[in-house]
Formats: structure tokens, sequence, C-alpha cells
């Protein structure tokens, strides 16, 4: 198995950069990632100081995946998400729309938390399950260099819980190789990640990346063991929710035989959202396969 050791950090989706790795399709590796918080909280009494460090989201690549030409997809499975060093971070992050009710005396929050045995030990007193996600990863746009601050089309910073193990993440292909780059995991992250800090974590990821030649997909789609799942990102999130109701209605259509307007029917009644980042209205909407089964 090849793995890409942790390396020059990334704060774009460069098409600029010289590939970490040129790997073939049906190829598992291994990633080292630092944490969204460029690794400045390590130990009790840590900062997150952005004077020296002003940008988060940290992410290794690019990844050049073979015979990868624009208009493909990458189907890449989440097999582990593991912490590098058995602990996780975070700090209060600015309570921005929140001001108005909270004021704006931040106190800065920053601590290390512990984990094992399967959980995040967030306190003496309360402990959280531990859930690993990959919070940022996402192929090279043709145009522009998006920073890991945002998620569109091309993935980016989505914060969508689902992009964890055992999952399959669907990604577009926009320039030769696909370009592919990862990082900022999470322990765990609650429905719209409020401060925009997760639980922020250092961790080696393994993927298996397979390509599916011309397919073109709009946007990051997810599958689960038991669910279907499209992301859509961009405020008022309003927006970005009818653009994922839409693009999974078309998905259903396409490859699963469903008229679109039952499956909008049917998404009325049985459909659900996870949130990322509420701020930047990231989400996913997803439905359960087991109606999917059966086209109507």
């Amino acid at each position: 198995m090849q793995q890409i050791s942790l390396g020059f950090l990334n704060y774009e989706f460069s098409r600029f950069q010289e590939p970490r790795i040129s790997i073939d399709p049906g190829e598992t590796i291994r990633v080292e990632s630092e944490d969204a918080l460029s690794g400045q909280i390590r130990k009790a009494g840590d900062l997150r100081d952005k004077t020296r460090v002003p940008f988060s989201n940290p992410l290794t690549g690019p990844i050049f995946i073979n015979q990868a030409e624009p208009g493909d997809t990458l189907a890449i499975k989440i097999e582990a998400i593991e912490s590098r060093d058995g602990q996780c971070a975070t700090y209060t992050g600015n309570p921005k729309q929140l001001c108005q009710w909270l004021g704006t005396d931040v106190p800065d929050g920053a601590h290390v938390c512990p984990i094992r045995d399967g959980y995040v030990y967030w306190s003496d007193q309360i402990k959280i399950p531990y859930q690993p996600m990959l919070g940022c990863i996402g192929t090279t746009p043709a145009y522009g260099m998006p920073s890991t601050m945002p998620a569109g089309p091309h993935g980016g910073n989505m914060d969508i819980r689902e992009v964890t193990e055992g999952n399959t993440l669907y990604l577009p292909v926009f320039v030769p190789g696909a370009l592919l780059y990862l990082g900022d995991a999470h322990a765990a992250m609650g429905q719209g990640e409020l401060s925009a800090t997760g639980l922020e974590m250092a961790a080696q990821t393994t993927l298996t990346i397979e390509l599916i030649k011309q397919k073109t997909i709009a946007g990051p789609r997810i599958e689960s063991p038991n669910e279907l799942m499209t992301v859509s990102s961009g405020t008022p999130m309003e927006r970005a929710t009818a653009d994922a109701f839409a693009q999974l209605i078309l998905w259903l259509e396409a490859d699963y035989g469903w008229n679109r307007w039952r499956a909008y029917d049917l998404l009325t009644h049985v459909a659900e959202i996870s949130m990322g980042y509420y701020e930047g209205g990231g989400l996913a909407v997803k439905i359960a396969k087991e109606y999917v089964a059966h086209p109507s």
C-alpha cells in the first residue's frame, strides 16, 4: 500500500502543485493529514494563533489518479480514519451571527481531548462517541483556485458527518488526474458545526479510489450501506437545500429508474437532512435505500 506522509500543507485546491503521488484506479492508499487548526493546539495552554497561521483546514495532496479525465467521476471508499496521536483539539470560535444574543466577549476555550475506548473525553464529566469524519476533501476545479474554507461542486470544506468510514464519496473530475486533496479530520462533530470548530484531529486516512469513466455528476454524492445522499452548499441555505434535493431526484431518475415526480413526492415523506457548517450553507439530503429499491 502506498502512503503519503504529512509534507507540505495546502490551503488551496491548486492545479499548480506537483502531485505527491500517482495511483491507478482501484488502488488503496494511506494519507496523513494535519488537523484544521494547523497543529497549533497540541497540549494544555496552547492557543489558536491566526497572526502566525491565518488559514485553516490544511490539506495533503494532490493525489493524481491515472486515466482520470474531465467528465469522469471518482468513487472514494473511506476504509478508515484514525487519530495520529490519540487526541483531538478544539477551541471556542467566533460566535458571528449569535453575537446579537451572546455578545462578543468570547473566551478562547482551547483544550485537548483524549480519544480512547471509542470515546472523546471532552471533559472529566462528558464523553462524546468517537465518530471520525473528513471535513474537507475535494478534486481540483478547472479554473480558479478555491481555498479550503468554502465547499462547492468539487467538494471542499463540506463538513458533512457522513464523509466517514464505510461510506463512498463520489466527486466530479475537472482536470486530468483529478488532483485530489484531503484533510480536516474530526473525531466528532455536531450537526451545524456551530462554532465552525469540530473536534479537530490529526489523522491517517485509508482510501480506496475507483474511477468511473465518462460519468459526469453535478456535485458530491455519498453512498452508505443504507442511504444515498447528495451534497450542496451556499447561502441562503434554502437554495442549497433545493439544489441538493433536485440532484438527488435526478440521481434516482438516471440510475435507479424512478419517475422524477414520484421521487419528488416520495422525498417529501421520507427524506432527511444532514447539516454541515450552518453559516456556509452546506448540507446533504438523503434517502434510505429500502425505498430506492422499488422505483415507481
